[in-house]
């Protein structure tokens, strides 16, 4: 069973980092593309960043340069690390991961909210 679980989220204030991050249980991670997705109020759930199986990385414009995504495949997690935070970051962050198959499973999501 592939179980994302995030942990980190919290309330920050804007221009502060906070470190997301998304433990997945089952043995075949290394093999699997990871993803950082989110959804603020009344907004659509959307893509913030993603990392593949050999580490090659995606970013929504809106983050790029301010949140980094990285994986420890022995640890079967993968992080955000955000900086710069601004207030329109504010959202439920959401860990998904996607196996060979192409089927993806989610986290129940984490919220961070960022304070002007």
């Amino acid at each position: 069973q592939v179980q994302p679980v995030e942990f980190g989220g919290g309330l920050v204030q804007s221009g502060g980092s906070l470190r997301l991050s998304c433990v997945v249980s089952g043995s075949a991670f290394s093999g699997y593309t990871a993803g950082w997705h989110r959804q603020g109020v009344g907004n659509a759930r959307e893509l913030v960043a993603a990392i593949t199986r050999d580490g090659s990385t995606h970013y929504a414009d809106s983050v790029r340069g301010r949140f980094t995504i990285s994986r420890d495949n022995a640890k079967n997690t993968v992080f955000l690390q955000m900086n710069s935070l601004k207030p329109e970051d504010t959202a439920v962050y959401y860990c998904r991961v996607e196996i060979a198959t192409g089927i993806s499973y989610w986290g129940k999501g984490t919220l961070v909210t960022v304070s002007s």
